[in-house]
């Protein structure tokens, strides 16, 4: 039974008339008449009284006038609420991060989502700047955050913040009591550094070599978290971090950060798109909300924000 026939039999039920109706619809009567007559087939029983006059509903058809009326206003209620829906961003987005990112960025977004945009999933997975690529080429992401040592300058990449890299240490450690310090300073500290293969082991790597030494590992150690609190228990270690995994620590005292500098080694992050992927509402909500949110998250360890693109 379609809603347009229930429709018509409601018309012809409101006007009495079936000429009326064809009138009114710009058609003949007799075409009204067959649709009427299928809809009575189809219902099992008459629906109308035809008189000299018009027709008239039967008892039949008063019965069904008011379960229709009931029927047609709940199913134009749905589709009103379905085109609601159809304007509001939802579905899965597939995100994948850099460990630091996890909180507070990725925490404030999705209790934004959850306030304004609860049909939006969030699908997220960590991972280090070459797996991140790799799922970006793959298409097993829609978005990515990622550190870059150049400033991205394709369609694909929006430069969120520039960062600097931090010598974090023991509260008590003296070398770290200073603002800043140059990266030759470096050589024979105590370092707990990222394992190889990584793009950010490699590059502290080749900083050193290019300055004619190279750094002391005593701790390898993908784990961020690890890296801190094995720094934090001892005074004589040391680790070079970006700003956003310790700035927590730092406010509370557990660690204490040096700026290195000449060279400073500052790192882009950036949003990442895959380069054939498309764009669906709920991955514009999520890009826009990262950006809005990443210059509350991107602090250096002494509360000030980075440079903005």
């Amino acid at each position: 039974m379609l809603i347009n026939e229930l429709r018509l039999f409601l018309e012809v039920a409101e006007l009495g008339s079936l000429t009326k109706v064809a009138v009114q619809r710009q058609t003949v009567q007799s075409h009204i008449s067959r649709q009427i007559t299928e809809l009575e087939k189809t219902c099992g029983a008459p629906l109308f009284r035809r008189t000299g006059r018009g027709v008239t509903l039967t008892e039949f058809g008063e019965h069904v006038q008011h379960k229709a009326r009931k029927w047609l206003k709940d199913s134009d209620e749905l589709l009103a609420d379905i085109r609601q829906s159809a304007r509001l961003p939802m579905g899965e987005v597939k995100l994948g991060i850099i460990p630091s990112a996890a909180h507070p960025l990725m925490t404030r977004v999705f209790g934004q989502l959850q306030a304004d945009y609860p049909h939006i999933r969030l699908n997220i997975r960590e991972g280090q700047g070459s797996e991140l690529d790799a799922l970006l080429d793959m298409g097993l992401v829609d978005l990515a955050i990622l550190f870059r040592y150049r400033a991205p300058s394709g369609p694909d990449e929006v430069l969120l913040g520039t960062v600097d890299t931090y010598l974090v240490s023991h509260p008590d450690s003296p070398v770290a009591q200073a603002k800043s310090i140059d990266f030759k300073a470096l050589e024979g500290l105590p370092l707990v550094l990222p394992r190889r293969p990584s793009h950010w082991r490699s590059s502290l790597d080749e900083t050193a070599r290019s300055m004619g030494f190279a750094l002391s590992a005593t701790l390898e150690a993908d784990s961020l978290r690890l890296q801190k609190e094995v720094v934090a228990a001892d005074p004589g270690l040391h680790a070079l971090l970006g700003p956003f995994s310790i700035a927590e620590e730092v406010r509370q005292g557990r660690l204490r950060a040096a700026k290195v500098r000449s060279p400073g080694l500052q790192r882009f992050v950036t949003l990442a798109h895959p380069k054939q992927g498309k764009h669906t509402a709920a991955t514009k909500v999520v890009a826009g909300l990262i950006e809005a949110f990443t210059p509350d998250w991107a602090v250096d360890s002494a509360g000030n924000k980075p440079k903005q693109p």
